[in-house]
Parts: structure tokens; sequence; C-alpha cells
């Protein structure tokens, strides 16, 4: 049975089994210290173990998630990113029963006065949606409800439009230290590759002979092998090559820094290196490639995802129409 007594202003609650190490926590109410009590019995009763540490802070629960959880997934980098930014909150001091939708309403309307991106919080909050389910599936705190269920996220904004022109592409080339980045920004619009498959690409799945790429592991899983136009070719032929490894030899981070830098320098604004895709599959459009033909290079499985990237000139389908 639990124990429940009061100490100075707060109630707490002990419960002794026999093979089971003790098991206390300390709350505000007793109404809270009572339903807490009943949960652990409950999981007691059913032969599920509770925590071990059934006060772990939600920064505790973030650290074992990111090393447990973090490393299966794809974005495992972005990630490392986002719980570097949750241990840095005071939020992540709090017991992990105390992070509620209240706190993380909070959290939301101070990001969103800081001038944080809508997707950004969205993303963010994702983590903690989904260490909840795993903490409560996996870890032994059946208790736990996820504040993220039916929490009133920020609104996104449209879908960008954003086109690229020469001119402005010349400029961030000229405006960079790194002897990388204009190839890799032509290669980008050459290929429609994610930055993160063109920091990946190695030279055992380079074709020069076929002119192809084979892109073993892409975002969604699949296998994709990407057509190389004869400017991409010159580009690797450039390169020193060896029979195996990274072609660019940089990260994907890198990458998205050198591109920052070159903008702010090159005084070009609203440009995001992923809009050098949107940028590349709409100029496969234009040039009158079929969308079955685009999807294959871009790797896309539906219309409705390619259509967020695709935003054709009117002024060239004027010419087409006559």
């Amino acid at each position: 049975m639990a124990s429940i007594r009061k100490r100075s202003k707060a109630w707490q609650v002990r419960i002794q089994r026999n093979n089971h190490p003790d098991i206390s926590k300390t709350f505000k109410t007793r109404a809270e210290a009572l339903a807490w009590a009943r949960a652990i019995e409950h999981e007691l009763d059913n032969g599920v173990t509770p925590t071990s540490n059934p006060n772990a802070t939600l920064g505790e629960l973030l650290v074992r998630y990111q090393a447990n959880i973090t490393p299966t997934k794809k974005g495992a980098s972005v990630e490392h990113y986002r719980i570097a930014k949750w241990l840095r909150h005071p939020l992540s001091l709090r017991e992990i029963s105390e992070v509620n939708s209240v706190s993380l309403s909070k959290w939301r309307d101070e990001s969103i006065a800081k001038c944080t991106a809508p997707n950004t919080i969205r993303l963010e909050l994702a983590v903690i949606s989904h260490l909840f389910n795993i903490a409560r599936t996996e870890w032994g705190f059946n208790h736990l409800e996820n504040p993220v269920e039916g929490f009133r996220l920020p609104k996104l904004p449209k879908g960008r439009v954003r086109r690229v022109d020469e001119h402005e592409l010349e400029r961030i080339a000229e405006c960079t230290d790194s002897p990388l980045l204009p190839l890799i920004i032509t290669v980008a619009v050459e290929t429609a590759m994610r930055r993160g498959e063109i920091a990946a690409l190695r030279w055992e799945h380079v074709c020069l002979e076929t002119c192809t790429a084979l892109l073993p592991d892409t975002k969604n899983g699949d296998t994709r092998k990407v057509p190389l136009s004869t400017l991409v070719v010159k580009i690797l032929k450039s390169l020193p090559r060896v029979t195996k490894g990274s072609v660019f030899n940089i990260t994907d981070h890198a990458i998205s820094v050198a591109f920052i830098r070159a903008c702010k320098r090159a005084k070009v604004e609203g440009l995001h290196f992923h809009d050098l895709r949107h940028e590349a599959i709409s100029r496969l459009f234009e040039r009158g490639f079929s969308l079955p033909e685009v999807a294959t290079i871009s790797g896309h499985r539906t219309w409705a995802m390619l259509s967020r990237y695709t935003h054709l000139k009117a002024q060239d389908l004027v010419k087409r129409l006559g």
C-alpha cells in the first residue's frame, strides 16, 4: 500500500512492495499524490516494473532519448541540435510529470515572440511528443499523458514560392570563401539533390560513363539513381578522384553555414539552400520534362508532394501557349 504524508507544504508518497525497490515522490497537492500512487500501484498490480527514477526530469529523459532513440533516425544529426536546445531551456529541469500543456504553451508563446519559425516550433515539439510516447510505452512511465497531443500548434505559412535567378547564384558564388560551394550550388540546381544527399555522395556510387549517381539512402528510405547533366559531369571530372570515399568531403551542416554566409555577403535575402532543389524541379518542368520523369529525378512519390516545390514562371508558359 502507498503511504502519504504531509511534509512542510508538500505531500510525499512512498510505495513499498516485496521484491521491488521503494518508490517515492513529492507533490504540491494531496490529489496529485493520490493520483500518482494509484497509477504506480496499478502498474505493479499488472506486473509492470515502474522506472527506477520516477522523479526523473525532462532533461534526464531527453539525454536517455538522445542516446537510445535519436541514433535510429535518419535526421539524427539535426535532432541532436533540437535536443541540445531543449536541454538549455529551464523546462528541462522540471520533473517529467510537471511538463504539461500549460508549460509547453508558455514555451510556444515565448518562441513565437522570439520570431522562431512555426515549422521549427512544430519540429521541436515533435521531439517532446515522441519522448513522452517512448517513456510511456517502453520506459515504464505508464501514468504519463502526452501533453503535445491535442496541443494548439502554430499555423504554417503558405508554401514558399522563391525562385532563383542566375545573377543571384553568381553573386553568391563570388562571395564565398569555400572553393566547394560554387560547385555544390551548380550540382544542386542541375540535379535537384538535397543538401544531405550531396554531402553524402560517394565516388563508388558515381558512374561518369553512364552519367549517373546512385543515392542508396535517401530521405524517404528509397534508393534513387540521379542522371547527371554534362555540366555536373564536368565538375566531377575536375575533382580529385579516388576509388572510394566522399566526393565533396563536407558535411551538410558546413554547406548550410557556407551558403548562409555567402548570401549575407552577396546581399541575397530570403534564400535557403533547399530553395535550389525547388528551383531545379521547376526548371525541369519548364524544360518540358513530364511528371513521372521529374519524380524519377527528384525522388518524390506523389504529385501532391512534388507540387509543393514547383512554381513555373508565367512568362515561360506564355511562350508555349503561342
